[in-house]
């Protein structure tokens, strides 16, 4: 934690509601004053005339791939990465090798992080069909993973008997990737044959994603459990999203579902391939319009890198997944110069609405007493992602070529610089947040997450 003060000097500050021209200080690692004096007494000032200060993203979908498949990405590279996006907190998912099944694997994972993470983390435990001792033992963590599809060893879990008992007999918030197994395989076998990569979104159609999303809301609103719907691909899930299951059921969409779609496998290829699936065009425009109406709650990036020479492969041997990370708010600050949504919005997306989902405490807003995570964006820049520039491990980015407008250009981690103008401070690590599940989730903080 930083012990010296630190002064943001006519910075455009993101609030929760407005954007507001002011003096935000920080100090020992917290926001101090959101109007304070220009003349305040501080070790480093900051001119933040023409630049806003948004609250840091707190990514809840990625694969980091450490331990087991660092040659993929490991925890240094890709924490790397989140600082050049503005991704202050991430929460990584349970299948690296051995997969984090058990909180003894989760606990090691957390201690690979303390040494080597420059941004703060958190470690999802995940469900078996047999581990329901473990979920029930697990404390300080974000919550409970679920494969309902799409997944390999233990981790899949589609038994209706072995789904029950997660949720009637655990306590912690659980997520889910909601793709129906039996469709799935069902699909491949009327494909079978088929080897271009556009076939793997007939494989993993709408139906397999809503038969299995359905299936766990039905679920969380039977046995009244907190339950979050991983990367929302189709419009055909968005009914299910309805107003009667939100005591218990909040949604997130990805990147790669919002600005990709089947149209794009020919030229892209295998780069876009993920489980779930892109799906149509119009699905791109229905997945926005859910985020403006507030179906949609969390922007997560679900990055899933593989190296380039293993996503050229022909299908089917290509694997699913891609890098986003970095260049996920870049991305939605795009969107705000273009005029599709607004700072705040992107700010309640990225970083107010998975606080709240989780229940990290003091994380997600620019607000006095929340811990000083922050990012400070030029609206301005127009920068290139190239291949070349990217800090995760894999070095690629299914976006490359795109100009944007809106950057990331300086993080800080409870008030020290992590990054800046493609510099890093090495020394910087992130810490585990404070998980508080009683705070009752995303519906029950709709003022925020709050304080310790």
């Amino acid at each position: 934690m930083a012990d010296s003060a630190l002064l943001f000097s006519q910075v455009q500050a993101v609030l929760p509601d407005e954007i507001v021209t002011t003096n935000v200080l920080i100090s020992n690692g917290v926001i101090a004053d959101l109007d304070a004096a220009g003349t305040v007494t501080a070790d480093q000032k900051i001119d933040g005339r023409g630049l806003y200060l948004m609250a840091g993203v707190i990514d809840d979908q990625v694969h980091f791939r450490e331990p087991g498949l660092t040659h993929k990405e490991d925890l240094a590279n890709a924490s790397r990465a989140c600082a050049a996006g503005g991704v202050t907190t991430f929460l990584e998912m349970p299948n690296t090798k051995p997969p984090a099944t058990t909180i003894r694997a989760v606990r090691h994972k957390e201690s690979l992080a303390a040494q080597k993470s420059l941004v703060n983390y958190g470690f999802y435990i995940g469900a078996t069909p047999d581990n329901l001792t473990e979920l029930q033992a697990a404390t300080d963590v974000p919550g409970i993973k679920i494969f309902i599809g799409s997944s390999t060893g233990n981790l899949l879990v589609d038994n209706q008997e072995a789904l029950e008992r997660i949720f009637s007999q655990t306590n912690l918030p659980l997520c889910a990737h909601c793709e129906d197994e039996a469709t799935v395989r069902n699909n491949a076998l009327k494909y079978e044959g088929r080897s271009d990569v556009a076939v793997h979104s007939l494989i993993r159609d709408v139906e397999a994603a809503k038969i299995a999303t359905a299936r766990a809301i039905d679920l969380a609103c039977r046995h009244r459990h907190r339950f979050h719907v991983l990367h929302v691909s189709t419009a055909a899930e968005l009914p299910l999203l309805s107003p009667e299951t939100r005591p218990f059921v909040t949604a997130e969409v990805c990147p790669h579902h919002l600005f990709f779609n089947v149209d794009d496998y020919d030229r892209l290829g295998s780069l876009i391939q993920m489980n779930p699936s892109v799906k149509t065009s119009e699905d791109n425009q229905q997945l926005w319009q859910a985020l403006r109406d507030g179906k949609i709650q969390v922007i997560a990036t679900d990055h899933a890198p593989h190296t380039l020479e293993e996503k050229q492969q022909p299908y089917p041997h290509s694997p699913s997944g891609l890098p986003a990370v970095e260049n996920s708010l870049a991305l939605l600050l795009d969107q705000v110069t273009r005029g599709n949504c607004r700072l705040t919005d992107v700010s309640r997306w990225m970083s107010d609405a998975p606080a709240r989902v989780w229940g990290i405490v003091g994380k997600g807003r620019i607000a006095q007493g929340y811990d000083a995570d922050l990012v400070l964006v030029d609206l301005r820049r127009h920068q290139t992602i190239q291949n070349e520039r990217q800090h995760t491990k894999s070095r690629w980015s299914p976006w490359a070529g795109q100009t944007l407008t809106g950057w990331p250009i300086a993080t800080w981690i409870k008030g020290e610089c992590v990054y800046r103008d493609g510099q890093f401070d090495d020394q910087v690590r992130g810490s585990k947040p404070r998980f508080d599940h009683q705070r009752g989730g995303y519906w029950s903080t709709p003022d925020g997450i709050g304080l310790a």
